[in-house]
């Protein structure tokens, strides 16, 4: 190996016993500033008035790029040994990827 080459760092990852039960969403809601993408996680339960914030995720633009084109990738792999996700039509627009504002797009 030349000297210029470098190995990959490999990095540990440590998953807690709390973190490796996870967190039920299904509802996000995505904004962003010029300098970050901010992704909160909720569970909205049909009847129930309000929701609460599960997690939030704070990310730089290209982090949230390459978050997804990594989910792209995982759902065609999915797609491809399971068969298409399909989106009903008629879901109610409040559940799933939201917009909070309506005047500016950002999601």
């Amino acid at each position: 190996m030349e000297q210029n080459e470098k190995k990959p760092q490999q990095i540990n990852i440590e998953l807690g016993e709390k973190e490796a039960e996870g967190i039920y969403s299904n509802l996000a809601i995505i904004t962003h500033s010029p300098a970050e993408f901010v992704i909160d996680f909720t569970r909205v339960v049909p009847g129930a008035p309000k929701a609460k914030v599960l997690a939030r995720i704070i990310t730089t633009p290209q982090h949230a790029k390459m978050l997804m084109r990594a989910l792209k990738d995982n759902i065609e792999k999915f797609e491809a040994r399971f068969g298409e996700i399909r989106i009903d039509a008629h879901t109610s627009p409040q559940y799933g990827f939201i917009n909070p504002d309506k005047e500016n797009k950002v999601n």
